[in-house]
């Protein structure tokens, strides 16, 4: 079994920074790829970034150059730091990864907020 939990969401206006942290607990031996994804109200879910055991990142093509992910493997914690922060960048932010067998585990979520 595997745990996320998120953190570091909040209220920023356009064009400031945040760093939303996901520590991730349990079998952390086996996990294969981590990514973040967002939720804004009335759309679905999509593919933020993602970073692999291997250290290979991808990103989605509306916050590439902004937005960075990284992991601490001695922490257990992959980070993305978010910078010039746009109106649309507001959803909820979901922590997910996966693991050997290609199980998935989602965190709760956390809610970022970019006002103009």
């Amino acid at each position: 079994q595997v745990q996320l939990v998120e953190s570091g969401g909040g209220l920023v206006q356009a064009g400031g920074s945040l760093r939303l942290s996901c520590v991730v607990s349990g079998r952390t031996f086996s996990v294969w790829n981590t990514g973040w994804f967002r939720q804004a109200p009335g759309k679905e879910r999509e593919f933020v970034a993602s970073i692999w055991s291997g250290g290979d990142t991808a990103y989605a093509g509306s916050v590439k150059g902004r937005f960075t992910i990284s992991r601490d493997d001695a922490k257990n914690a992959v980070y993305l730091q978010m910078n010039n922060l746009k109106p649309e960048d507001t959803a909820v932010y979901y922590c997910r990864t996966v693991v050997g067998g290609g199980n998935m585990y989602w965190g709760q979520g956390t809610q970022v907020t970019v006002s103009s």
